[in-house]
């Protein structure tokens, strides 16, 4: 069975998150396990890949994946290392309001048509802010609430999210080219290094890649690597240190990409987020 441990960072009438970490030793497919209630969850570190049915989905910084009630679904992680996300539920009256129709199932309980979203740098910092300011106990739960709002709004909204609309197949080699860029951040990646590993062309990789996820291969790099550097501000006071341990080429080039992500340098974020 996987190592799993869960803290409960906040419960209110509106909302509960939780901060979950897996150690990752369910390499093969885990039992099958339900939700009990519909969740969204934001991986935020590490990757794993969840099976409901037979479709398979990479979970990892850039996606937020759909944990609809009552439905089936079992969990593998493709790499060592395991994860770690914030589990996000709404009290289901709220998110009935904030829920575009069109990407919610008819049903009694309310559940999600697609197992997952692509979101944008500025959800990804939201859920750092959640984390960081919960986890050191210094957001108050009015500001935690609204930080959670905001966020599932971004989340689900149709300028600042992405839904990747392809054919499974194509999908299925998106995921392995994904695989490959989360298997080691830091590593300057090659088209043809990454085309060999998921073996097709690198002009055929590119142009699906765009296809299905809307955004080119190496900006998508770019931002696991950022997304990765949100989670690790907490712990680095060298930023320059973090920065190439990442495999920026500089100081200036990881502070420029994350001020152009997130609207913010790393060290002004860290004064948001209270981290210093």
């Amino acid at each position: 069975m996987p190592q799993i441990s869960t803290a409960l960072l906040l419960k209110t009438k509106i909302v509960t998150i939780r901060d979950i970490v897996c150690s990752g030793e369910c390499r093969h497919k885990s039992g099958e396990e339900y939700a009990h209630r519909t969740s969204l969850v934001y991986p935020y570190r590490g990757v794993f890949m969840r099976h409901v049915g037979c479709n398979d989905a990479v979970a990892e910084a850039n996606q937020m994946q759909f944990f609809n009630a009552g439905q089936g679904y079992r969990i593998s992680h493709p790499d060592e290392g395991g994860d770690a996300c914030i589990d996000l539920a709404i009290d289901e009256s709220v998110l009935a309001e904030l829920a575009p129709k069109e990407q919610v199932q008819a049903g009694e309980l309310l559940s999600f048509r697609r197992q997952r979203r692509r979101i944008d740098p500025r959800a990804q910092a939201l859920v750092a802010l959640l984390r960081h300011g919960l986890h050191r106990k210094a957001a108050e739960p009015l500001e935690a609430e609204t930080l959670a709002l905001t966020l599932v709004r971004r989340s689900l909204g149709e300028r600042t999210s992405h839904a990747a609309g392809a054919s499974a197949g194509r999908q299925k080699l998106v995921d392995r080219a994904k695989l490959v860029l989360s298997s080691d951040l830091a590593r300057r990646w090659t088209l043809a290094e990454i085309s060999n590993e998921v073996g097709v062309s690198p002009v055929y990789l590119t142009q699906v890649f765009q296809q299905v996820e809307a955004t080119p291969l190496y900006r998508y790099q770019l931002r696991l690597r950022l997304a990765r550097a949100l989670d690790l501000l907490g712990i680095y006071e060298d930023l320059t240190a973090l920065g190439l341990d990442l495999g920026f080429s500089s100081h200036s080039h990881f502070s420029a990409s994350f001020k152009q992500a997130f609207g913010q340098t790393p060290a002004e974020f860290q004064r948001l987020a209270r981290l210093r």
